[in-house]
């Protein structure tokens, strides 16, 4: 596991997963799947069509279970290579919106799924974001997020 953030607002974190690489991608990119661990812990997902697999628009809306707010995140995923033996990688865009549905500044993630001896590693970017105190709820986000992601890997096997 490998987490970073940099002085330019730049994400980084780093998952080692016991499945194989086409697991892993499914994982990342079939939409009945990414309803499963995708937002940070303590949200429901309300509405979420994120085809991560092909190109085009996405959007996701989650609500917080304790305070009911909802939070509305669309992008655009911008490129789509599907693992050809050990390596894939999706790319979207990704922007907030605010309780007047105006779309916020625009970031940009990467989802990189590789081979490793033992499995296949997680590779996630979140790049561009607006300053450091965005970046580090991110990081806060992420981190949840990939809890999920964790749990739902290991209950679901290869």
């Amino acid at each position: 596991m490998t987490d970073t953030l940099t002085e330019t607002q730049d994400l980084e974190f780093v998952r080692d997963y016991k499945v194989s690489v086409d697991r892993l991608w499914r994982a990342v990119t079939d939409p009945a799947e990414v309803i499963e661990w995708f937002g940070p812990e303590g949200v429901d997902i309300a509405e979420c069509s994120m085809a991560l697999s092909q190109r085009g628009p996405w959007s996701c809306t989650m609500i917080g279970r304790e305070s009911g707010d909802r939070f509305k995140v669309t992008g655009v995923v911008t490129h789509v290579r599907a693992p050809s033996g050990s390596e894939g990688s999706v790319g979207f865009t990704w922007a907030w919106h605010d309780e007047a549905d105006q779309r916020g500044k625009e970031s940009h993630v990467i989802f990189e799924v590789s081979a490793t001896e033992e499995g296949a590693r997680l590779r996630l970017i979140h790049r561009e974001l607006a300053d450091m105190d965005i970046a580090q709820k991110h990081t806060q986000g992420w981190l949840s997020t990939l809890r999920k992601l964790d749990t739902h890997l290991s209950a679901q096997g290869d």
